[in-house]
């Protein structure tokens, strides 16, 4: 029989290897800037074209390579990191695997330059696709150049996976930033064609914070720290006012390593407590320390998860810590809605001995009317109730009246009665003059606004239910949505241009968006980090062009979105900022152009973001309201 079990070649091994370890362009910046951390660099700087498709670079100031551990680095398994398994449990470098540099030069054109401290020449390899195709001295500053161009140029399966240039370049801003935060002592730059996205000076880690998500970050953010035999917990979490509708800047670091977890997640979101809206979520920067012997981080190809040996003591321990750093700056409620006030004592009444309350009751009050009452019966007591003196506020007994003294009058019993039927009647019988409503959708139908935001409108089958701003929202939403399709959308100049500070990766995604934002209205230019607003969509009213910007700029930011995708998006954005506080008094006549207009629109019962516009009260349920 012959063998059918043979050794893989290197070439191939490495690509398997690359597709767990590799998986797109961020996957190879994070590698190589964790390798330029692991090497002792002060100063990084990551340049990319065409969000790293066509051209990764990393440069650092480390230690650099000799010439024959250079060569040995692009092996398989070859690493610095660890000599024996017991130092899996001991790791305080970021890579050890030893699989990067070979799984990425399977995958792409690789060129390296790299000195030591205190040489004058280096080592220049290239190699494409596993294979060295040069080895020469080279001279340059100590430290590491690594290029990778042409990724994926031997897999094209993997290569036509890649999103676009916006998504991918996200992921590489991400991994940037994680690791940015793991390092404040380190400087960085990133730059994407040519554009410097980001330049960090060293710095601590609430300035680190601030320069890569903006100015505004500053006033956010709330210290925490806590330190226990089982872990320290430093950092910083977001004021719950700040929170968001999506999932924004949430970072979990242990022995500064990045790491996802849904568990300790919700331990953050618990000790927040009711602080934020539902469906919101809050923005935090958290660093765990914990012994490295209680900690696995060889669990994931891409290192992002990690197990904890005692998880659930961790978990008390940080909600706990959020909810004390909440309460310690005076961002928790400080009113306690279970007090009873009535229950507190004036200092006159501290010092005054505790008296039994004392309740008389008049024996003879009858609380119903009889001839005997009208006849007899009389009340000098303060403060009764009715006729006779249920509870008397002078505690005296004012009628000499007895139960057994008093008879009802019977025609007044028979009265009571005959009322009660005829009330009972009225209530369960609709006059048939009252049920003849006119056909909905009229303008001649009856409408009624409530508390400026409600309309009220009389329909056949009983009461139609409107929310204004909905309603709104979604008649301006259809034509925008279809003016857009046919041409520009009209915009106003400004008397004074608009600023609005933004970050840098959110001013890269405003331009990559910049022909959309265009079309809605928008005309801009720049300084450094400031949008200069020349020219706003027409329907928008300058004092809500704030909550239109925050409201694209987290869209574009944080969620993933194809073209058409994008076009709702932003049009829901500035629909909804348009229309969000136009309350006030209508006539009968726009009433009626509301109810007319939000009727020849397909999707008249839901606004554009899901909220639910009308609902039909039955006559039924109207008059089960009054029984």
């Amino acid at each position: 029989m012959s063998e059918v079990i043979r050794l893989l070649p290197d070439n191939i091994a490495n690509q398997i290897a690359a597709g767990e370890v590799i998986q797109r362009p961020a996957s190879v910046v994070k590698e190589l800037i964790e390798n330029a951390v692991d090497a002792g660099a002060t100063k990084i700087e990551l340049h990319i074209k065409d969000a790293g498709k066509t051209s990764i670079q990393i440069i650092d100031d480390g230690k650099g390579m000799s010439e024959t551990d250079a060569r040995m680095s692009f092996e398989r398994h070859a690493t610095s990191k660890i000599t024996a398994a017991a130092d899996l449990f001991t790791l305080k470098t970021k890579g050890f695997r030893g699989e990067a540099l070979a799984s990425i030069a399977a995958i792409a054109h690789v060129e390296m330059e790299t000195v030591e401290e205190g040489e004058q020449v280096g080592t220049k390899i290239e190699i494409a696709g596993s294979k060295i195709t040069s080895q020469e001295p080279c001279s340059r500053a100590k430290g590491t150049s690594i290029s990778v161009k042409n990724l994926f140029f031997n897999v094209p399966a993997r290569r036509n996976f890649l999103k676009s240039d916006n998504v991918e370049t996200k992921h590489i801003v991400e991994e940037f930033n994680r690791i940015a935060l793991t390092h404040p002592e380190v400087g960085f730059v990133l730059s994407h064609n040519g554009n410097i996205i980001h330049s960090l000076d060293s710095a601590g880690l609430r300035k680190r914070i601030v320069d890569l998500f903006g100015r505004n970050f500053n006033n956010k953010l709330v210290p925490i720290e806590e330190e226990t035999d089982l872990v320290k917990i430093t950092g910083f979490i977001v004021k719950p006012e700040f929170s968001k509708k999506t999932r924004g800047e949430q970072y979990f670091f242990v022995n500064n390593r990045f790491f996802k977890d849904s568990y300790f997640h919700h331990a953050v979101v618990s000790g927040y407590d009711n602080l934020i809206a539902p469906k919101h979520f809050p923005s935090y920067f958290i660093y765990l320390e914990v012994p490295s012997e209680t900690l696995d981080v060889n669990v994931h190809p891409t290192k992002t998860e990690v197990k904890f040996e005692d998880g659930r003591s961790i978990y008390s321990i940080l909600r706990s810590t959020i909810k004390l750093a909440l309460g310690k700056y005076n961002i928790a409620p400080s009113l306690d809605f279970e007090h009873e006030p009535q229950f507190d004592l004036s200092i006159e009444q501290q010092n005054s001995p505790i008296r039994q309350p004392e309740v008389k009751v008049d024996p003879t009050f009858n609380p119903f009317k009889t001839s005997s009452d009208a006849a007899g019966s009389t009340s000098s007591g303060t403060g009764s109730f009715g006729g006779g003196s249920g509870f008397s506020g002078s505690g005296s007994s004012v009628s000499s009246n007895s139960f057994k003294s008093l008879r009802p009058n019977k025609e007044e019993w028979e009265d009571f009665y005959k009322i009660t039927e005829e009330v009972e009647q009225e209530e369960t019988e609709v006059p048939s003059n009252e049920i003849q409503y006119e056909e909905p959708l009229k303008s001649s139908t009856h409408k009624m606004q409530l508390h400026r935001n409600l309309l009220l409108v009389q329909v056949k089958s009983g009461a139609l239910l409107v929310h204004i701003n909905r309603a709104n929202e979604r008649i301006l939403y259809d034509d925008l949505m279809e003016q857009f399709m046919l041409s520009p959308i009209a915009g106003q100049q400004l008397m004074f241009p608009y600023e609005y500070n933004i970050q840098a990766t959110q001013k890269l995604e405003w331009e990559n968006n910049s022909t959309h934002l265009k079309r809605l209205g928008f005309d801009w230019n720049w300084q450094n980090n400031t949008l200069v607003l020349s020219s706003v969509p027409s329907m928008l009213e300058v004092e809500y062009v704030t909550q239109c910007l925050d409201a694209i700029i987290e869209k574009i930011t944080h969620q993933d979105l194809d073209k058409g995708e994008l076009v709702h998006e932003l049009i829901l954005s500035l629909s909804a900022a348009a229309t969000n506080h136009k309350n006030r008094t209508l006539s009968e006549e726009e009433m009626n152009y509301l109810v007319d207009r939000l009727f020849q629109s397909e999707q008249h019962q839901y606004s554009p973001s899901g909220k639910k516009i009308m609902n039909t009260i039955s006559i039924e349920e109207l008059y089960n309201y009054l029984s």
